[in-house]
């Protein structure tokens, strides 16, 4: 079997517990424990240097992300042991995140898939991106929040950012501009949890998904979020729903952008993708 290393963030969920939990499953590997943000990345991109070929993300979407910005270059193949807030990713890949064990089953079969790997200016993502509301809740929803009370979190950021004035966005795309006041852009179908947002969404396809919402009352809101629990958010008249293979997002205000659930930075950016693909196990 491939030279695994486990690069575990205790923060995700429950420290000790965890980490104890982690070394009994992966007893055939390495594991190494993360204490400050940036730290996956950086370990993660020395593992090819020490003869891993295999980097498992024990973690959520953000220890994910900062572990493919870690290997996206050097041809490392990524597993994944959802433990999370949120487990976006792993769902997309159909991974069992209630069941760590089989999780570490499905490390160990090796079977690997190829997906698309895009980037937002000069970071990897592997799931999802948002500029203005969406990274804006993020940035402002605090790790004992998240730790606490979980996804429902961000509701609460969102409930105190609606009644601000909303940023004018301008889009850019394949096939032309679009404005608007938030825009969120997925690699696969779900965003925020379960939920399917980018219908025609598929990880190995070469196009990104684009949704603009072009307002951003409280009503609004709330028809946003009910379109999205019942699919029906891309037929509303003020969201438009695009396939492209490039987006460029500017604004002349400081709007902020995430991916993969971090805040990575303000506007401008450009979303494309990278010239390879990103090897993960996961079920075909």
């Amino acid at each position: 079997m491939s030279q695994i290393l486990v690069i575990l963030n205790p923060a995700a969920r429950g420290a000790r517990a965890m980490h104890e939990r982690i070394s009994a499953l992966a007893q055939d590997a390495v594991v190494q424990v993360t204490s400050t943000h940036g730290e996956a990345c950086r370990l993660a991109r020395n593992a090819a240097k020490n003869g891993f070929s295999t980097v498992v993300a024990a973690g959520g979407d953000g220890t994910i992300n900062e572990v493919v910005n870690g290997i996206a270059e050097s041809g490392i193949t990524l597993g994944i042991l959802p433990i999370g807030t949120m487990n976006v990713f792993a769902t997309e890949l159909a991974l069992p995140t209630g069941n760590l064990e089989k999780c570490w089953e499905i490390i160990r079969a090796e079977q690997i898939r190829e997906i698309d790997l895009p980037k937002a200016n000069d970071r990897y993502f592997v799931q999802l991106a948002g500029i203005g509301l969406d990274a804006q809740a993020v940035m402002e929803t605090s790790s004992d929040l998240k730790r606490s009370i979980g996804p429902f979190s961000y509701l609460i950021s969102l409930a105190q950012i609606i009644g601000r004035k909303p940023p004018r966005l301008v889009v850019e795309h394949d096939g032309g501009t679009l404005e608007g006041s938030f825009v969120i852009i997925g690699n696969g179908r779900y965003y925020g949890g379960p939920f399917v947002i980018f219908k025609n969404a598929q990880i190995d396809d070469g196009l990104l998904d684009l949704i603009v919402c072009k307002n951003m009352s409280l009503i609004d809101l709330i028809r946003y979020l009910h379109g999205g629990l019942f699919g029906t958010h891309i037929h509303l008249p003020d969201v438009e729903y695009i396939q492209t293979r490039r987006v460029t997002v500017n604004s002349e205000e400081q709007v902020p952008v995430e991916v993969d659930g971090e805040v990575i930075g303000h506007l401008p950016v450009s979303f494309g993708f990278a010239p390879h693909k990103l090897k993960v196990l996961a079920p075909s």
